[in-house]
């Protein structure tokens, strides 16, 4: 899909623009939407889904403002990869999920393990794992599990807490990091 923004200019020209501009940020903001705004005029996110084979890396935030075309892209990817069900992906997880991946000071996209679930996915997670919530965040499209192979779960998880602006659990077993735009507090080991 080709979209313009008036000017003659596609989205995709636009982003490619953007990309191409180095990002700076100081790391010494209390939160996630305080680190990004010392990241210049755009947020950009970095995924891929090990169930999809799907990848995306996307500049979803110009200038103050959330591009819908890229957030429909992200609620796509971020959708149930069991039953195909999306929703909107809470632009706060989206967030804090950069933030974190910029202070890691990392190009390796994120491997999302889990974005959103349906209740009927969750349910039937749940009944494999006590790990799982019987209202987890995840059915609301406000959570995001993570890996990435070049930090460790403690590594991802300090950044993740240091946005001071959700849910951080770690898994360490399991090789992943659980973040989420609820209030702030965090678990494992």
């Amino acid at each position: 899909m080709t979209m313009t923004n008036g000017s003659g200019m596609t989205r995709r020209g636009l982003l490619g623009a953007f990309a191409a501009t180095a990002l700076i940020a100081a790391p010494t903001y209390s939160n996630a939407f305080g680190f990004l705004r010392g990241a210049g005029d755009i947020r950009r996110i970095r995924m891929h889904s090990g169930r999809t084979g799907e990848s995306i890396d996307t500049i979803y935030w110009i200038e103050g403002k959330y591009i819908p075309e890229a957030m429909a892209e992200i609620n796509h990817f971020m959708r149930d990869w069991r039953s195909g069900a999306r929703i909107e992906i809470d632009a706060r997880t989206i967030d804090i999920m950069a933030a974190a991946h910029r202070m890691m000071d990392v190009t390796e996209p994120y491997l999302m393990l889990s974005g959103y679930r349906s209740p009927q996915t969750n349910a039937m997670l749940r009944s494999r794992s006590r790990g799982v919530a019987k209202t987890s965040l995840h059915m609301h499209g406000k959570a995001a599990d993570l890996r990435l192979k070049s930090r460790s779960v403690g590594q991802m998880a300090k950044a993740a807490e240091a946005c001071a602006s959700g849910g951080v659990g770690r898994y360490s077993r399991s090789n992943f990091v659980h973040m989420d735009c609820g209030p702030v507090r965090s678990w494992g080991g």
